[in-house]
């Protein structure tokens, strides 16, 4: 079992892939140098990845000996997945295992909002002591909105609620009868106008498709609450980046926290970088130890099994 990871892996997870019997090579910078990428791919059974990595047509053909790709994470956007079953190639993913960290990552983000306690140290250190200026607002009975209802929306959801916060969600694809909805009691709306005119925050929950690009761009954010803040921790285009500048440049928001942009890393072009409404993070939502402790020792896990003929209830 020969396995290549061309993108970051923490060490639990090519340790688990050696305990497990795998031959392993390993380089997290080989995303980037494509002509040696094709050229050695032939010699391996299973390929692991983050989101750099494209695995296309070009680079499908090029591994004919592939059975498994493990994507290291849980977006999927970055490889084709028909032409991979059709080449009879697995896919596994790291299912759920990043979700906390990210919906920490939210919660983080809303109460830095409301409290920016960095602020008043900055002040504090200058000399300052102005309770007034720092006197900032609660969570509580505010209204957070997810956009799609999956799993990480379902522990946003819980923690949300815990801090007294009100929940809508917008998700075509849910019934009542979820358990987001059903068991954690997130309202949902009709519709996303719906949801866009009544939350304090919005959190981007979608997968990168056909029909999630630019789904918010300059009409949907005119329908936000000009106090309102925008979080995406999804993917990059689902959101409209030059509408999301301009938005903010023009007060039709209050802010944007933005962790996932269309090009990565970011280009010091990009206009969100005018707006000092905006923070903008290297796409680490779901970047902690523990959860990258999870990721990589799952998928490692995943793959091995894909290998040895056994099932894999994390196979997309």
């Amino acid at each position: 079992m020969r396995v290549l990871i061309t993108e970051l892996i923490w060490k639990e997870g090519i340790e688990e892939l050696v305990r497990l019997g795998a031959q392993v090579d390993y380089d997290d910078h080989l995303w980037s140098n494509r002509n040696k990428l094709l050229q050695v791919l032939k010699e391996y059974d299973a390929l692991i990845v983050r989101n750099q990595t494209m695995v296309d047509q070009e680079l499908l053909e090029a591994g004919n000996g592939l059975q498994v790709i493990g994507r290291l994470g849980v977006g999927l956007d970055n490889i084709d997945l028909k032409l991979a079953k059709e080449k009879n190639v697995k896919v596994v993913y790291a299912r759920h295992a990043n979700a906390t960290s990210v919906a920490e990552y939210v919660m983080a983000a809303m109460l830095r909002a409301v409290r920016p306690l960095h602020l008043a140290d900055m002040d504090v250190r200058k000399g300052d002591w102005n309770r007034k200026k720092h006197t900032g607002e609660e969570l509580a009975n505010k209204t957070i909105g997810l956009i799609g209802l999956g799993e990480i929306s379902h522990r946003v959801a819980k923690r949300a609620k815990a801090f007294g916060m009100n929940v809508i969600g917008y998700d075509p694809f849910i019934t009542p009868y979820d358990f987001i909805v059903a068991e954690t009691g997130v309202s949902v709306c009709d519709s996303l106008d719906e949801l866009l005119r009544v939350a304090d925050f919005v959190s981007l929950h979608v997968p990168l498709t056909k029909e999630t690009k630019n789904l918010i761009s300059a009409s949907e954010l005119k329908k936000m609450k000009p106090a309102a803040y925008i979080i995406n921790t999804s993917r990059g285009g689902i959101i409209d980046e030059n509408a999301l500048s301009d938005a903010l440049n023009n007060h039709i928001i209050h802010g944007a926290y933005i962790d996932v942009l269309e090009d990565e890393p970011i280009s010091l072009q990009n206009k969100l970088l005018s707006s000092e409404r905006t923070i903008i993070t290297p796409h680490i939502a779901g970047l902690t130890d523990e959860s990258q402790v999870r990721t990589s020792v799952l998928v490692a896990k995943e793959v091995v099994k894909v290998l040895k003929g056994e099932s894999s209830l994390c196979i997309v």
